[in-house]
């Protein structure tokens, strides 16, 4: 999982895909698409695909952070929070895994 800073970047794509770029502590910028927000716990969580330069997916990595929405102003940047704890990061990550689980069940 990568780090980042604060300095998130939201964007809609004209074909409604949401997008997410995260400024890495290298220095290079990766642009992800939101796979899903889904809570756990009572806090929520945003499962994130990094894209290619053609906005392709880059792998089948997905990188998991920690999702919060400043409820008093829906206008501002939701704001994705590092997950340091691995205990919690491996919860999250089972917590998607079921996610996908069940849309393969769906398309069955």
């Amino acid at each position: 999982m990568s780090d980042f800073n604060d300095d998130n970047n939201f964007d809609k794509e004209l074909d409604e895909e949401m997008t997410v770029s995260l400024d890495l502590d290298d220095g290079t910028t990766v642009v992800c698409s939101i796979v899903t927000i889904f809570e756990m716990n009572d806090k929520d969580y945003i499962a994130l695909m990094p894209l290619d330069e053609e906005g392709n997916a880059d792998s089948d990595e997905v990188w998991i952070y920690g999702y919060k929405e400043n409820e008093e102003d829906p206008n501002e940047e939701p704001e994705l929070i590092y997950i340091e704890d691995e205990e919690e990061y491996e919860a999250a990550a089972d917590k998607f895994d079921e996610y996908l689980d069940s849309l393969d069940f769906e398309d069955q």
